[in-house]
């Protein structure tokens, strides 16, 4: 069976390994909550048939956990599937964001972080360092009682992730290749002689991306490869942002677009940023950097968004207080969405 693992029976197996132990029935209400059409019977016969390989077993009346053998086969997992996986998946968000940035209103693609209820208050206040920056605003939405939660005790942080623009861009039959994940140099004010670029410097932007530290190229950027960037430390989002001298370093994507849409996707980026937050650099290919690799086709334009969502999952991992996390949580409405400040000061009451 390990050698025909399709990419639902991957998503079983990954969902077992972040909730284990876990039921069968719990499993079905995350699978559906991740876009999976499936009924209960299938799930069961789906662990059956992985009890069998060897890659689960039962714990009596608590559920599945995954044996060294799932846990290896899920390491190893089917490289170009679960690439193909991803892509899906940012596609079909990508599609189904309905978020209009001039009335701002409608769903928007959210980044999602669920931090224990005692830890709530610290985590806020790390994210703090966002608040009144070029970036900001900072819009949070909070979840009290997840049901699919680590613990019971959680509290779900979300907030706009940079899929969103892509979304925006396409409702508007702006057609954006997502090229690359990435670690790039940020500050909120730079010198302009720091900043090679051919314009001036636009506060609309959020501050400014001045190059890139790192790159993954792929077919999209994907869910993992952010992943991968933050756990493994490579961004470090505070220290321009209080005071000193040095750069802070964020993780952003890329993704280019027809240079006939430039204005328009242009006045688009800013009216997502002023409403949901971030930073993005927006360029011609005959412009100065910065560029992820190589400059874009002289028929292409080149967008560099790092969103709020991303930029709160970084600060929320390296203070610890993340129990679970996802760049790609799925669809939130707008409206649910408040300024950190007023969340706080709700928090606090």
């Amino acid at each position: 069976m390990t050698d025909n693992l399709d990419r639902r029976t991957y998503d079983l197996l990954r969902l077992i390994a972040d909730y284990e132990p876990i039921g069968s029935i719990r499993l079905v209400d995350l699978l559906r909550r991740h876009g999976y059409s499936i009924e209960d019977r299938t799930v069961r016969l789906t662990l059956a048939d992985l009890d069998e390989a060897g890659l689960t077993e039962k714990i009596p009346g608590r559920g599945r956990r995954l044996t060294p053998d799932g846990a290896s086969e899920l390491e190893r997992g089917h490289v170009s599937g679960r690439l193909e996986q991803v892509r899906a998946r940012i596609a079909m968000l990508t599609g189904q964001v309905t978020y209009d940035p001039v009335e701002d209103t409608g769903e928007v693609v959210a980044s999602a972080a669920d931090v224990p209820r005692t830890e709530l208050d610290g985590a806020l206040e790390a994210l703090d360092v966002l608040d009144g920056t070029p970036l900001s605003p900072v819009p949070i939405a909070v979840e009290p009682d997840p049901i699919d939660a680590p613990s019971d005790d959680a509290v779900r942080l979300y907030a706009p992730s940079s899929i969103t623009i892509d979304g925006v861009l396409l409702s508007r039959g702006i057609n954006a290749d997502l090229k690359t994940a990435g670690v790039a140099e940020y500050h909120p004010d730079p010198e302009p002689d720091a900043f090679p670029h051919d314009g001036d410097l636009d506060a609309d932007h959020g501050g400014a991306i001045l190059r890139y530290i790192d790159a993954i190229n792929g077919e999209g950027s994907t869910v993992d490869v952010t992943r991968l960037l933050i756990e493994a430390g490579r961004d470090d989002v505070r220290p321009a942002l209080t005071g000193g001298d040095e750069r802070s370093l964020f993780v952003v994507d890329n993704r280019e677009y027809p240079l006939t849409r430039y204005d328009e996707a242009r006045d688009l980026a800013v009216e997502v940023r002023d409403h949901l937050g971030g930073v993005f650099d927006i360029r011609k290919p005959r412009e100065a950097g910065p560029f992820p690799s190589e400059r874009p086709g002289w028929e292409f334009a080149s967008m560099t968004y790092g969103a709020i969502g991303e930029l709160v999952l970084s600060l929320l991992v390296e203070g610890g207080y993340a129990e679970s996390w996802e760049t790609l949580s799925g669809l939130v409405p707008r409206s649910r969405f408040e300024p950190l400040g007023a969340v706080r000061a709700r928090e606090r009451a």
